[in-house]
Parts: C-alpha cells; sequence; structure tokens
C-alpha cells in the first residue's frame, strides 16, 4: 500500500493579511516532512471561490514550488478542473510540473463541483461530463504530437506544438475524481486512476476494489490512446498521535472539513456574508459531529495500524490522508506525519511487493476476483455517517434542471 497527503489550503475566519501566505509556506513545509519520511504522493485540489473550504485554486504554482524542496515524492493534481481550463494550457502547465520534479507528476482531471465554481468560467454543471470528455480527448495529443489540432463541441483550435513535452512518456499518470462512488466504474472503464473518499467498511472496500478491476479487465473503454493507469486511492481524514485520546483532540480539523462538505452542499450564499468557523462552532457539539469523529484515521499508531490492515487486505491501492484541514496547528501536523511515517508505514510499504504481484495476476486474468453485491456499499464513510451530505453525479445535476 502506498500514501499520499492531501490539501484543500483550508483557512478557517478570522482572516489577517498573512494568513494564506502562512499557510502556503507551512503547506511546503509539511510536504517536505512528508518527503524526509517515505510518503509516496502529495496532491492538491483545484477549487474556485469556496471561502475557508478550499483556497487551493492554483496547483501547478504551489505543486511545482514543492517540486524544488522535495526529492522523491510524487506530486499530483488532484485534481485538474478540465471544464474550467483549456486543455492546451493544462498540457503545459502538467509538462512544466513533470519537468521541474524530474518526472514525478500526477495528472488528476475532473468536472468541478456545481454552479458556485463553474458558472464564473461559463461552464454550466448539466454540461461539465461532456466538457470532462472532451476535454481529455483534446489534451492526451497536446502531450504526444507536434502538430496537434482539435474540433469538437467545446475546444477547438488549429495545429500547434505544444510546449513543453513532459518527461514522463507518453505522459505522466491520469486520474480522475471520484466523489461520487458510481464514478469508480466510469474510471475503470475509461483505464483511468480512481481518486475517491474512504469507503465506509472493509466489506465495501473490497466490493469496490473488486468492481473497479473486474470492469479494467473486461469492459475497457478508452476515451483516446493514453497510457492505461490501474489505481484506486481513497481520502481519509488523518491524525495519528502516541494516544487515541490525543488524537482526537487533534483532529478538529477533519470534523471542520466534513461540516464544511455538508454545508456548501446544502447552503447558497454570497461572498463574504457566512463565516463558516462561527457556524461550524455549534455544529461540533451535535450527534452529527460526533458520527464524524468516528470516521477517518485518528488514533494513535495501532488504533491506525489496525484500520489500515482491512483496508490493506481489500486491496486499495493508495490511502491519501487528509491533515491539513480547519485549525490543525502547523506543528500537530508534522509531528502526525513523522510518527506515522516512523511506526505505521514501514508495515504497508513492505506490503508493496505483494500487492503489486495480486495487481499483476488480476490484469493478466489469472486471478479473478469475486463479484460482490455494491447494493449496500453506495456511500462513502463520511457520507455512511452523515446522509445530508450530497455528491451529485454529472448524471443527476442534469436530470435536476438547468444549472
Amino acid at each position: 500500500m502506498k500514501f499520499g497527503v492531501f490539501y484543500e489550503h483550508q483557512i478557517p475566519r478570522p482572516w489577517d493579511e498573512l494568513s494564506e501566505y502562512r499557510q502556503f509556506q507551512n503547506a511546503l513545509t509539511q510536504i517536505e516532512v512528508a518527503d524526509s519520511v517515505g510518503f509516496d504522493y502529495a496532491w492538491q485540489v483545484e477549487h474556485h471561490f469556496l471561502e475557508e473550504y478550499s483556497h487551493g485554486s492554483a496547483p501547478s504554482a504551489f505543486l511545482s514550488a514543492a517540486s524544488q524542496r522535495t526529492k522523491n515524492i510524487r506530486l499530483g493534481h488532484g485534481v485538474f478542473q478540465l471544464t474550467t481550463n483549456h486543455p492546451i494550457r493544462v498540457a503545459e502547465q502538467i509538462a512544466t510540473l513533470d519537468l521541474l520534479s524530474g518526472g514525478r507528476a500526477e495528472l488528476g482531471t475532473g468536472e468541478g463541483v456545481g454552479p458556485t465554481e463553474l458558472h464564473p468560467f461559463q461552464a454550466r454543471v448539466r454540461e461539465k461530463r461532456k466538457m470532462w470528455e472532451e476535454g481529455l480527448r483534446a489534451l492526451i495529443p497536446c502531450f504526444t504530437t507536434e502538430g496537434c489540432s482539435f474540433e469538437g463541441e467545446y475546444f477547438k483550435w488549429p495545429a500547434r506544438n505544444v510546449l513543453p513535452k513532459p518527461m514522463q512518456k507518453p505522459h505522466p499518470p491520469l486520474w480522475v475524481a471520484c466523489s461520487n462512488l458510481n464514478t469508480i466504474e466510469m474510471a475503470a472503464r475509461r483505464g483511468i486512476g480512481a481518486l475517491g473518499f474512504q469507503f465506509a467498511t472493509p466489506e465495501g472496500a473490497r466490493a469496490w476494489v473488486n468492481r473497479y478491476y473486474n470492469l479494467f479487465t473486461s469492459e475497457l473503454e478508452p476515451l483516446t490512446d493514453y497510457a492505461l493507469n490501474p489505481n484506486l486511492a481513497v481520502v481519509s481524514g488523518f491524525m495519528c498521535a502516541e494516544t487515541d485520546e490525543e488524537a482526537r483532540a487533534k483532529a478538529d480539523g477533519w470534523t471542520f472539513f466534513v461540516f464544511c462538505l455538508e454545508y456548501n452542499g446544502t447552503h447558497d450564499y454570497a461572498p463574504g456574508t457566512v463565516n463558516l468557523w462561527e457556524e461550524y462552532q455549534a455544529w461540533k457539539q451535535t450527534e452529527k459531529a460526533q458520527k464524524a469523529f468516528s470516521t477517518g484515521l485518528v488514533g494513535s499508531p495501532e488504533t491506525i495500524r489496525r484500520k489500515l490492515r482491512e483496508f490493506a487486505d481489500a486491496h486499495v491501492d493508495q490511502i491519501i490522508l487528509l491533515n491539513q484541514a480547519g485549525k490543525n496547528t502547523h506543528e500537530d501536523i508534522c509531528s502526525s506525519l513523522e510518527l506515522f511515517g516512523r511506526e505505521v508505514m514501514p508495515e504497508f510499504h513492505d506490503l508493496e511487493a505483494s500487492h503489486q504481484e495480486w495487481k499483476a495476476e488480476v490484469l493478466s486474468g489469472t486471478r479473478k476476483l469475486e463479484s460482490i453485491d455494491l447494493s449496500g456499499h453506495k456511500k462513502t464513510e463520511v457520507m455512511t455517517a452523515l446522509p445530508e451530505i450530497v455528491r451529485k453525479s454529472a448524471e443527476e445535476f442534469a436530470r435536476s434542471g438547468p444549472a
């Protein structure tokens, strides 16, 4: 099993003139720490206009800075929105990151969430899946040809040589956001790595891993000519400390993250009119907040090891740890990464060779995976604990009317 760290760049109010500066500088140091203790990946989202929840609107700039302060950790867009970015600009920025990092870039792509993010870019929610598919078809030739042209519904340009070209050939590994679990099936059919949220149970993890790899090997329908990337990664809340009690006391940021998912999914508000951190203070006393505390990988090294063994047994490829959230302190984040790297991660890194053997057997067809009923495993861990959180698929947005 491999491990990543995940950045939304959450900055709860109140803000001062240096709030964003401190966050970005601290995050770079945290990724240095993660690299030094053996983490495999660092991921940053792309979000726009989501006050307090995410100030991560320019992931290429941040990841490029991280590339100059790290040696081994892979640097992933988790994800680049193909609805709000032109494919040529995506190709240029990803290739540049790949060159700056010495071939460590990972390219996750996605559709964006809802009207708040998409409408200012003249993108429509009901069309976001079509835009994503066309954007990916348009993007890949930018990496692989010297005279790329495109003619589509959303993007069109005459033949041009898009420069620079990435160090990894034919291009960095491809991933897609799967915040709605059903999108995992789409990712498998497209031959792309799936980036989702932690499954509700080990049984659910096994069911979805089996479904992903069964579709990958039997119903493959790539959108265009790209290198396949069979991988399933999930994001989980995280805080590691010497005791469970200490970890929980330091994990306030994880429940703020969960609160923001619920609040932004159920409220519309004008810019600058809501203080999410103040709203959270009342919410965190509720039964919902207590349920949220029970989710994620929060605890002592032994507690986290016990949870991870269940997901390793299910053959999840990568666990991505969300540590920077809410007002978690820089010192607590760094100490948590160091403790996890020292006392937890080595056991699971030692399993990687046998996991790759398992995967090779699955992909070659020599190992058959059981088809497990998914009907009881349709929600992530967070959405099972808090069913009020809604993450609509592109198809559901389209059916619900104009947006």
